[in-house]
């Protein structure tokens, strides 16, 4: 694909105190082989210098600036602010292969009808290259059920058209962890996820300022199921496994939360465990 035949895509790049990592992540953009049509970064209330390091690039990029709101306001805010047909979401501690966008932009060149594609990563653990575990394993196509358990789409290693915004609404804003996991369960009820399988994104992690360390995911988890049963979108098929699932979450973080001395947090959980063990889904 050349750069004359590339359709409109905007690169939105979500950021708080990540200085240490920003340029990394927005001059891999600047170096793909395909341009953008924009690439916006959206300053989530940064008290580092990032309002520095990005003057630096403010003549190739666009600038949006917010009071610190979470990831999820600043992702919907670059999104809403966009102009092009394929949005591609990138984390400011994440980086991409030069050819990622031109890979991903000939995919919907040959699958019009195609939402929604991501590509393999790479992943980077304190600076080491590790393999994910088989739990990990990106699946392609109606990928609904299995990503019950665990999230299986990574923000920087998708590409989206714009329309399925419209479609699905937007990025949770209440949600501090796990907003990924709860939009990508909306998309996948009735929405195919295609994997391009070529290791096109680098996802690290490790680091002290991962919002994953400071929160619990499966409190999230839960809502996001619960939520979605509540919703009456499912499918029967989905429906039971939905429940199963999330059965099996609350019984998890329920007994946590009581050896972690929560007695009233586990409490709740636990009592959501045994109604649905009897059949009460409300």
């Amino acid at each position: 694909m050349t750069r004359t035949d590339a359709p409109q895509i905007s690169v939105i790049i979500p950021t708080f105190n990540r200085a240490w990592s920003l340029a990394r992540a927005i001059d891999s953009v600047l170096s793909q082989t395909v341009v953008p049509r924009e690439i916006i970064v959206v300053d989530d209330g940064s008290t580092d210098h990032t309002t520095k390091l990005l003057a630096d690039y403010e003549d190739r990029i666009k600038i949006l600036t917010q009071p610190n709101s979470g990831v999820s306001s600043a992702r919907n805010s670059g999104i809403r602010h966009s102009t092009g047909e394929l949005v591609a979401l990138l984390d400011s501690d994440d980086e991409w292969h030069p050819e990622k966008l031109a890979c991903q932009a000939a995919f919907f060149k040959a699958h019009p009808d195609a939402l929604i594609c991501q590509t393999q990563e790479v992943w980077i653990r304190n600076g080491v290259r590790v393999n994910p575990m088989k739990k990990h394993q990106k699946l392609s196509g109606m990928i609904f059920e299995p990503s019950l358990h665990l999230c299986l789409v990574s923000p920087s290693a998708v590409m989206i058209r714009k329309m399925l915004f419209e479609r699905k609404g937007m990025f949770r804003q209440d949600f501090p962890v796990c907003e990924d996991y709860e939009f990508w369960l909306r998309v996948s009820v009735d929405v195919p996820i295609h994997l391009i399988d070529e290791e096109m994104t680098v996802k690290y992690g490790g680091h002290a300022d991962q919002l994953s360390r400071w929160h619990s995911q499966d409190r999230f988890r839960i809502e996001a199921i619960r939520n979605l049963i509540d919703s009456e979108v499912l499918s029967s098929d989905q429906q039971t496994a939905a429940i199963s699932v999330l059965k099996e979450k609350c019984r998890i973080y329920g007994n946590g939360c009581a050896k972690r001395g929560k007695t009233e947090e586990a409490r709740i959980y636990l009592a959501l465990y045994n109604r649905l063990n009897k059949g009460d889904f409300k």
